[in-house]
């Protein structure tokens, strides 16, 4: 606690006392806000060091602290300010000194325009459903088995290496493993050194999306669409051009009448279970997407975030796959396949791309987390992962189901929906109610659910949310479409 240094000056030709000296200057900072209520104070022994003074004198100042009721000193846990300060002899009002906190705004000028304001979330409330945007059912995670396996590779000599700094592309381990892995599932025709592991999807969209373009620069994205992308490309400077989605996905039309037009750097493209609408790309689509990227050489965005939940079918293979001219970017995550604290995604692209996204990921952030990257690895090998994969999507399925049948059995009257191929989510559109005022008394009722604002435009207004179904279990469902049916 280097900082009390600078808050305790002993004197040595005082006539006061070393310890007191420190009494004073510890009630003093206390006084003051700088020591806060219930902050543990270092042992004597450290406080001596820092102070350069004899071990002795530091006793006798925690023991005269302790005494007249400072701090207290609690066996096998060490020594505290007390919650409960003792009563001071009092004085006027105006002439307490105020406590300390630190000032609500800087001295310093910026631009407070220059940065994006966006709500700030929090962890989900206890005692409360949620109609999340299609996240999984983090009890089912192998939560245990990751951390068996980070303790058992923690214990390896040759890993004690992963405790320091390097590997800003992500452990050799983990990228060959999902070079293996992409290969087999996906047709992604990559080694290792096509592979940049990021702290999930988002950081792969923002450092892609920071190398690609410049402000100003006209960017291509589906309406309605992601806005957690969207936030990025107008943080980055942007100028965004939608384009209808329907039922077949992203409007190609539309999207060649804008490249005629104008100098398109990029579009972004969710091919499976499109955010929010949850529709795939067809076929045709995806080649005549790869085709305009090569007559107007724009990049592809591929953000194909939940790939492995597809439950109609098998799901396509990625555009990535049928790459040949290096136009795609492709982006995944493991977010949707273990749980959301579980920050691993990955970009893959060419090697050229690979590089300069490296050095800025290393700018951004300086590596990952090592040692949980190589113990994602060993799940991947002895199958837990892939395992976990084809549990999840017979439970999500069955959790689909389900939920579908309760919104057409109690909410038929009110909503309209497509059952969904694939994903966690169920674009609903809701025919009557304002999602607005819903959304408010069903949070008085203990479901938490969007208002559906984040997808409306100037032009529309959706009147739709994504209402999560995977993450929620039978009887959960039942219980949050009852608060729903009652909120409407």
């Amino acid at each position: 606690m280097q900082v009390l240094q600078e808050m305790v000056r002993i004197e040595h030709n005082s006539d006061v006392p070393v310890y007191l000296q420190i009494t004073n200057a510890f009630i003093h900072n206390i006084r003051l806000g700088r020591l806060r209520k219930g902050l543990k104070l270092p042992g004597s022994r450290e406080v001596a060091a820092l102070l350069n003074i004899n071990r002795m004198t530091m006793v006798a100042a925690y023991d005269e602290l302790q005494a007249q009721g400072w701090i207290e000193m609690l066996p096998r846990k060490g020594t505290f300010v007390k919650n409960d300060l003792p009563v001071l002899t009092p004085r006027r009002i105006d002439k307490e000194q105020p406590t300390f906190t630190m000032p609500e705004k800087t001295i310093f000028s910026f631009d407070e325009g220059k940065i994006i304001p966006i709500e700030a979330s929090d962890f989900p409330e206890p005692g409360k459903l949620i109609f999340n945007d299609g996240f999984p059912d983090s009890r089912l995670a192998p939560i245990e088995e990751l951390i068996r396996s980070m303790r058992s590779l923690s214990r390896l000599s040759s890993h004690k290496k992963y405790l320091m700094y390097g590997g800003a592309q992500g452990t050799g381990l983990l990228r060959e493993t999902l070079a293996a892995f992409l290969s087999d599932t996906r047709g992604l025709p990559i080694s290792s050194r096509n592979i940049l592991i990021t702290r999930g999807a988002q950081m792969g969209t923002y450092i892609s999306a920071s190398i690609v373009l410049d402000p100003g620069d006209h960017v291509i994205v589906g309406e309605p669409g992601y806005s957690g992308a969207n936030l990025t490309f107008r943080q980055l400077g942007a100028k965004i051009n939608t384009v209808p989605v329907d039922g077949e996905g992203m409007d190609m039309d539309a999207v060649e009448k804008l490249c005629r037009n104008k100098k398109i750097r990029l579009v972004y493209v969710i091919p499976h279970h499109h955010n929010p609408t949850t529709v795939t790309l067809t076929p045709e689509r995806r080649i005549r997407l790869l085709e305009l990227s090569v007559k107007y050489r724009f990049a592809i965005m591929e953000d194909d975030y939940d790939y492995d939940f597809h439950y109609a079918s098998k799901p396509m293979m990625p555009m990535a796959s049928l790459d040949r001219h290096g136009s795609v970017l492709y982006i995944g995550t493991l977010t949707k396949t273990l749980a959301p604290a579980v920050r691993i995604g990955f970009l893959v692209a060419p090697e050229n791309f690979i590089r300069h996204a490296v050095s800025l990921r290393k700018a951004l952030d300086t590596q990952g987390d090592s040692l949980m990257e190589n113990a994602i690895a060993a799940l991947y090998k002895d199958g837990t992962i892939p395992s976990h994969i084809k549990r999840s999507v017979k439970m999500y399925k069955e959790r689909r189901d389900h939920f579908c049948n309760l919104l057409t059995s109690e909410l038929g009257d009110h909503v309209a929906f497509k059952i969904p191929d694939g994903g966690m989510s169920v674009w609903t559109k809701f025919l009557h109610a304002d999602m607005t005022k819903v959304s408010k008394k069903a949070y008085a009722k203990g479901l938490i659910i969007k208002d559906g604002k984040d997808y409306d435009t100037p032009a529309r207004q959706y009147n739709s949310v994504r209402l999560g179904f995977a993450s929620l279990n039978f009887k959960e469902q039942v219980q949050a479409i009852d608060i729903l049916k009652k909120s409407l």
